[in-house]
C-alpha cells in the first residue's frame, strides 16, 4: 500500500466497482504507475512476482496484497490506496466485484464521494455491473466515471464502444445517474489512463485521470442540521463529557441542544477537543469532540444532538429501501438489530412492499428477499428512533441491521406515508387550568343506563365502516341508549375543515377526533367513530387519551374487496393518480394488532356484522337492568 501524499488539500475518496475479471485491480495498478505513486521497488516486485508465475507483467498484484487474493484471482476485500495528481490527492477504495464479498463492496462505496465503474468491452454489461450500479444509486452517489476497459480485445473498436457506453448510459440513467464521463481504457497497456491512446484517435474525450481530476469534491455537511449522535459519555472531576462526532452541521459554545428521542435540552458549556491548545468555541461536521452542558442531564450513546429548530425526525415506523445479504432471507415478522450512527436498536419487518429487480429495475411483489435481492420494506421499533430522510440528510438516513452477529442488509430512510411523531408534551397556552366537572361518570351512566365509551371502527375505505356505524347507532338509539357517530367525512366538513390529507394532516385529523370522542364518552354518550386512522400510533394515541373507556373496532375488509366495492370511486382516482397519498395504494395502512373486536366484512353481510357488534357493545357497556 502507497504512503498517503503530504498535502494540505483533502483527498477525493474513489471507489472503484465492476464485475469480477473486468479488470479493476490491473486498471487501479497501472493508474498508480502512470501517475508515479508507486513507491520505490514496488514495480520491480510485481514484474519478478509476475515472472516466477510464468506469466505478463500483471497489475493487479499491486493491490493483491493477501496471499488468498492471488491464488484465487479475485479480490475479497477492500483495500485503500493513496495516489495522486497534479491537480489534487486521492484515496481509492477498491471494492470486490465477485458477488459473495458484496459487504465489503457495500461498506467501501458507502464512504465514498465518486466511483469508477468498470465495464469489460468485450463482455459489456453484465449482472454484477447492474447490481454494483444499483448499489451507488442506492448509496447516493451521483458522481460516477464509467471506464470501458480491455478495448484492446475488441481492436479498439468505435462501434463496440458505442454499444457499451449506450447499454450503460441507458442503465444509470434510469435510474438518475447521468455519468461524469464514459471513456475507452485498456488498463494493462495503458491506453487512455494517464495520456491519450493512439489506439483510439477517435475518441475526442480526456483521459480516466483527467476526467476524475474535473470532479467536484463532495462538500462536507457543514450548511445541513446540526446532527451530533452521542458515542459515549465520560466523567472526569465533576464534569460529564458527551463524546462523539458531528455528523453534519455545525455548534458553538452557548448553543442550545435537544436531544433526541428524550426531547430535553440544555446549552454548550464547554467544546472539548483533543492535541488542540487554548479554548475551542465551535466545531463542525467531520470533527470528533466532546461536549459539556450546563445541566446534568441524563444522556446516553445513541442520542443526538441537534439544534431545536431542526430536529430529526423522530418515529418508530419508516419505510427503507434494503439491500440484503444476509445468508437467511428477509422475512416479515423477523426481527433485527439496526445500527444508525451510535444508536443499535431491535427492528421488526413489518411489511415488504416490493422486491426490484436490479437488471432492469422491474418491481414485484414478495413476501421474502433473498440474498442480493434488493427491495422496499416498512421497519418498526418499539421505542422511538431519531432519523432523517435519507434525501435530506445522508449522515442519519443511511443504516445498517445486523442479524446475529452479521451485517445482513444496508439501508436508506425514508418516512414516505409516515409522519414524525416528535411533540410537545404540554400545552401550547400556558395559562389554562383544568375544569372538574361536579358530576361522576358513574352518575351518568346510572342516569342513561349504560355505560359510556369510544367504539374506534378503523378500516380501508370501503370496508364498510361509515355503514357498519349508522345502523350500529340506529339500533342503539331504538333501545334507548345515548349514541352518536363521528364520521370522517362529516368531521372533514367543519372540525377539519382547514386540513388536507398529508400525513401530518392526517394525523392532526385523528387527534381532534380523538380528543373529541373522548369528551363524548365523558358526557355518558357511546360515541362511534368511523376513520380510516391507518397509523397505529395515531390510534394508540387516541386510546391515551381515555384509555379506560377506548375500544378498537378492526372492520377488515381486504383492499381487493375494497377497491371492488369503490363506494365513491376514489381507488379508481388513486390508480390514476388522481388522489396523492390515497391509503392501500399510494400510503400505508397500519392493521391494529390487537383489536378488541374484530368484524370480518368481507364475508360477512351487514346484517351479520351488525349483530356482532351489538353482542359486543351489550357484553361491554351494558348496566345492570337496561
Amino acid at each position: 500500500m502507497t504512503v498517503p501524499p503530504i498535502t494540505d488539500m483533502a483527498p477525493m475518496k474513489l471507489v472503484i466497482v465492476g464485475h469480477v475479471d473486468h479488470g479493476k485491480s490491473t486498471l487501479i495498478g497501472r493508474m498508480l504507475h502512470d501517475t508515479g505513486s508507486l513507491p520505490d521497488g514496488k514495480m520491480e516486485a510485481v514484474k519478478a512476482m509476475s515472472d516466477r508465475r510464468g506469466m505478463p507483467m500483471e497489475w493487479a498484484f499491486v493491490l493483491d496484497a493477501l496471499q488468498a487474493e492471488r491464488d484465487q484471482g479475485i479480490t475479497i476485500d477492500t483495500t485503500q490506496i493513496f495516489f495522486k495528481t497534479p491537480a489534487r490527492p486521492y484515496v481509492i477504495i477498491d471494492a470486490p466485484g465477485h458477488k459473495e464479498f458484496l459487504k465489503n463492496m457495500v461498506s467501501g462505496a458507502a464512504s465514498a464521494d465518486a466511483a469508477i465503474l468498470v465495464v469489460d468491452a468485450k463482455e459489456g454489461v453484465q449482472e454484477q455491473t447492474r447490481r454494483h450500479g444499483y448499489i451507488l444509486h442506492l448509496l447516493g452517489l451521483d458522481q460516477v466515471v464509467v471506464a470501458v476497459n480491455k478495448m484492446d480485445l475488441v481492436d479498439h473498436s468505435q462501434a463496440r464502444f458505442d454499444e457499451v457506453a449506450g447499454e450503460v448510459h441507458k442503465y444509470l440513467g434510469s435510474m438518475g445517474i447521468t455519468p461524469a464521463a464514459i471513456l475507452p481504457v485498456s488498463a494493462r497497456h495503458g491506453d487512455g489512463l494517464a495520456v491519450k491512446s493512439t489506439n483510439m484517435p477517435w475518441f475526442e474525450g480526456e483521459t480516466l485521470i483527467a476526467s476524475l481530476d474535473t470532479l467536484p469534491p463532495k462538500p462536507m455537511p457543514v450548511e445541513l442540521p446540526l446532527r451530533f449522535p452521542v458515542q459515549d459519555v465520560y466523567k472526569f472531576d465533576e464534569r460529564r463529557i458527551l463524546a462523539g462526532r458531528i455528523e453534519s452541521g455545525k455548534l458553538n459554545v452557548g448553543d442550545t441542544l435537544l436531544f433526541s428521542p428524550s426531547n430535553a435540552r440544555a446549552k454548550v458549556q464547554s467544546i472539548e477537543a483533543w492535541s488542540v491548545d487554548g479554548p475551542v468555541l465551535s466545531a463542525s461536521a467531520g470533527q470528533s469532540i466532546g461536549i459539556t452542558l450546563d445541566d446534568q442531564l441524563f444522556v446516553e450513546r445513541g442520542n443526538v444532538a441537534s439544534h431545536a429548530s431542526e430536529p430529526p425526525v423522530q418515529t418508530n415506523v419508516f419505510r427503507a429501501r434494503i439491500f440484503w445479504l444476509g445468508r437467511a432471507p428477509l422475512e416479515v415478522g423477523r426481527r433485527y438489530k439496526l445500527k444508525l450512527a451510535t444508536l443499535e436498536h431491535p427492528v421488526e419487518v413489518q411489511a415488504i412492499e416490493r422486491v426490484i429487480d436490479v437488471s432492469d429495475l422491474s418491481e414485484r411483489p414478495a413476501d421474502r428477499i433473498e440474498r442480493n435481492e434488493v427491495g422496499e420494506v416498512v421497519l418498526r421499533a418499539r421505542a422511538m428512533l431519531s432519523v432523517d430522510e435519507f434525501t435530506d440528510n445522508p449522515r442519519l438516513g443511511r443504516f445498517v441491521l445486523i442479524d446475529g452477529y452479521d451485517m445482513a442488509g444496508g439501508g436508506l430512510v425514508s418516512m414516505d406515508g409516515f409522519h414524525d411523531l416528535r411533540r410537545a408534551n404540554a400545552p401550547t397556552s400556558q395559562n389554562i387550568t383544568a375544569v372538574e366537572t361536579r358530576i361522576t361518570t358513574d352518575a351518568r351512566w346510572a342516569a342513561n343506563g349504560h355505560k359510556s365509551g369510544v367504539l374506534w371502527l378503523t378500516g380501508l375505505s370501503g370496508a364498510g365502516k361509515s355503514t357498519l356505524a349508522l345502523e350500529l347507532e340506529q339500533a342503539l338509539f331504538r333501545k334507548g341508549w345515548q349514541v352518536y357517530v363521528l364520521d370522517g367525512d362529516n368531521i372533514r366538513f367543519g372540525l377539519s375543515a382547514d386540513l388536507g390529507f398529508a400525513p401530518e394532516d392526517r394525523e392532526e385529523n385523528i387527534r381532534r377526533v380523538g380528543e373529541v370522542a373522548a369528551l363524548f364518552a365523558r358526557a355518558g354518550i357511546l360515541v362511534i367513530t368511523a376513520f380510516i386512522s391507518p397509523y397505529r400510533s395515531d390510534r394508540d394515541r387516541a386510546r391515551a387519551v381515555a384509555p379506560d373507556l377506548f375500544h378498537e373496532v378492526y372492520v377488515n375488509a381486504g383492499l381487493a374487496v375494497c377497491e371492488e366495492r369503490d363506494p365513491k370511486g376514489l381507488y379508481k382516482k388513486a390508480r390514476r393518480g388522481e388522489i396523492a397519498e390515497f391509503t392501500g395504494i399510494s400510503a400505508p395502512y397500519e392493521a391494529p394488532e390487537a383489536p378488541e373486536v374484530e368484524v370480518e366484512t368481507g364475508s360477512l353481510s351487514l346484517a351479520q356484522s351488525v349483530e356482532q357488534l351489538l353482542g359486543y357493545v351489550e357484553a361491554n357497556f351494558a348496566t345492570k337492568g337496561s
